[in-house]
């Protein structure tokens, strides 16, 4: 069924000569399992084009962390191919709700505090993006990018202000951007994901997915990634980093 919706939308579409984007979109993965981490690495750079990864410390599929010194390898050849990166929080932290008296009540995925909901200050949490920035740095030589992804895309009003006054700009998704592959696959099968980032795509759209889903049975990225950036670029789109975005890209040192 893949193979079929893959081949008749690519038929439908005619190819673009190089050099005419008829629009640009924005991939972007979050950190996960990592199991799927070398095949999305691979497939951008068979596509030559970038993304944007929002990094986190979470446990991997070989019982390590992904911000363990071993995934530094790893990290240093997005950075030499050239992406952008930005903070998904260390410990994965949830923001739960505000509180009244101007904290936020939130709770860590990973770490001393896995799972315990705790009462934090705008520093505290902005101390949490850091950390990010900090370990980046000591595995890659390179800086984080002023981008911040919160776990879930949750937000709150006291978390975005956090955000903002740390000096990160928060990067949401496009509705059609959702690549759903954290998704049970018995109930949306890769063939109907990719179908519908096919059609709803849009230029400007910032299109989210992971490293890897624990919890999803069929892979999307093995099935969908490859289709996806294939026939995105059948209909005319070109891809980009946020470092390039409309919105953020002011953010960036040297890009405003």
């Amino acid at each position: 069924m893949l193979a079929a919706v893959t081949a008749a939308a690519l038929a439908s579409w005619p190819a673009q000569g190089e050099g005419s984007c008829k629009g640009t979109i924005y991939l972007t993965f979050d950190t996960g399992s990592q199991s799927q981490a070398e095949l999305v690495a691979n497939t951008l750079r068979k596509h030559h084009i970038k993304a944007t990864f929002f990094l986190a410390n979470e446990k991997t599929i070989h019982g390590d962390y992904s911000l363990d010194p071993a995934w530094a390898p790893y990290w240093k050849s997005l950075v030499a191919d050239g992406h952008a990166f930005g903070t998904h929080t260390f410990d994965h932290v949830y923001a739960v709700r505000d509180l009244p008296d101007g904290k936020i009540e939130v709770r860590p995925q990973f770490g001393a505090q896995a799972g315990k909901k705790q009462a934090w200050t705008g520093a505290q949490y902005c101390s949490e993006m850091k950390r990010v920035a900090t370990r980046f740095h000591e595995l890659t030589g390179a800086q984080l990018d002023p981008l911040w992804r919160a776990p879930g895309g949750k937000l709150t009003p006291h978390l975005l202000a956090a955000g903002q006054a740390c000096g990160y700009a928060h990067v949401v998704w496009a509705e059609a951007g959702f690549s759903g592959d954290e998704l049970p696959s018995d109930k949306w099968p890769n063939a109907v994901l990719l179908e519908q980032s096919l059609r709803k795509l849009r230029d400007g759209d910032i299109v989210m997915a992971h490293l890897g889903i624990w919890s999803r049975r069929d892979p999307w990225a093995p099935a969908v990634l490859e289709p996806l950036i294939s026939g995105l670029e059948q209909k005319g789109f070109c891809f980009a980093t946020l470092r390039e975005h409309p919105q953020y890209r002011r953010t960036i040192p040297g890009k405003n």
